[in-house]
């Protein structure tokens, strides 16, 4: 492990230290590395990483290592539509078809935004293709039929909720959706993240690894149909070997293939805080209930704000494999985790615990 670690949060640290030592036994004792960074009090007061950042262990899991932590993306993706909100380039209530007239679904960016607008799966077969090629996945969802009428209910669209903000991003703006985060958003405030990862940038992706026949089961176990559906069309989204190329990587698939760093995570939600990037209504706006009740993908009950999940702690993201960014409003900190092993999300809680443990606070 390195890094670097305040006073007093020492605990944190120590339990970081041993999920990394649990996570190197994975994958036949090959399994990849992790990293931590919380904010608090205006501070970092952890900033820390170890592990190895590739199967074969010929690199170590450095500051600069970057990993895809699933929809841990979507907050980032999300953001890029409420900063053109906020400068009244797109209106979050105009029916999407003004900005997107090939849309079949009369929905809207807040539906969208917010999970509502049924687009969550494909009934036409697609190849794992359709991931590498913007136009082809766009051209299936203009002609898809939402699974409910949009607004009326909500499930978390998985694969497709980076294509349906950055299509209008890209109508409205002129830049992909990737080129707009990494120039309005990442790059002004020195976030290392990146939706399309540069040739330049390769070297530094760790990879995923504990895709075993343990994982694909409980993440099946008492789910809906439409969430095996919503994950597996087009299919590779939880295959290593489609998830670990350089094709995947390199592409925008802004609801699930962010690539960044923990601090880079936790920095979103420094910078939400900070007011540097929202004004304070449009933040107040997405950080506010828009849909509560079962989820129709995930088969759960949960809350969306707009591009957020929300609770009664605070607001944030988790991701597919155990990753997860976090504002917690009742602790004021903000908290990123990355990990290179494909699990549950019992580590992060357990790290958050332990945060919480040293600022007093109740656990999660």
């Amino acid at each position: 492990m390195d890094g670097t670690v305040a006073a007093g949060f020492e605990l944190v640290a120590d339990t970081f230290a041993a999920v990394l030592e649990e996570q190197s036994a994975v994958n036949d004792g090959h399994g990849t590395g992790a990293a931590l960074a919380v904010w608090h009090d205006g501070r970092w007061v952890l900033d820390v990483w170890g592990g190895w950042a590739d199967v074969p262990r010929t690199r170590r899991w450095e500051r600069d290592t970057i990993a895809m932590p699933y929809s841990v993306t979507k907050p980032f993706a999300a953001v890029c539509a409420l900063v053109l909100a906020d400068r009244g380039r797109i209106d979050l209530d105009e029916p999407l078809t003004s900005y997107w007239p090939e849309l079949t679904a009369a929905t809207t960016m807040r539906q969208v935004l917010s999970h509502r607008s049924g687009i969550v799966v494909l009934d036409e077969d697609a190849p794992v293709e359709a991931f590498y090629d913007w136009d082809l996945m766009c051209g299936l969802l203009a002609g898809q039929q939402p699974a409910w009428e949009p607004g009326t209910a909500h499930g978390e669209s998985a694969l497709f909720y980076g294509h349906l903000i950055g299509e209008v991003v890209r109508r409205v703006d002129g830049r992909s959706l990737g080129d707009f985060l990494s120039e309005e958003v990442c790059g002004p405030l020195g976030l290392d993240f990146h939706i399309g990862v540069s040739e330049n940038d390769l070297p530094r992706v760790a990879d995923l690894t504990g895709y075993d026949e343990a994982f694909h089961r409980r993440g099946v176990e008492g789910r809906p149909d439409l969430f095996v559906r919503a994950l597996s069309n087009p299919p590779g989204a939880l295959d290593p070997q489609v998830v670990n190329s350089r094709p995947w990587r390199t592409v925008e698939i802004p609801a699930v293939n962010g690539h960044g760093t923990a601090r880079a995570v936790a920095g979103l939600y420094v910078a939400l805080q900070r007011g540097e990037l929202l004004s304070a209504g449009m933040l107040a706006e997405a950080t506010t209930v828009a849909a509560a009740g079962q989820d129709q993908v995930l088969g759960q009950e949960n809350q969306w704000g707009l591009g957020f999940g929300l609770d009664p702690d605070g607001h944030g993201m988790g991701g597919v494999g155990g990753s997860f960014g976090w504002w917690s409003e009742v602790g004021r900190y903000a908290f990123g985790f990355v990990t290179g092993v494909i699990a549950d999300h019992s580590r992060g809680d357990r790290l958050e615990n332990a945060l919480r443990a040293v600022l007093g606070l109740p656990p999660v």
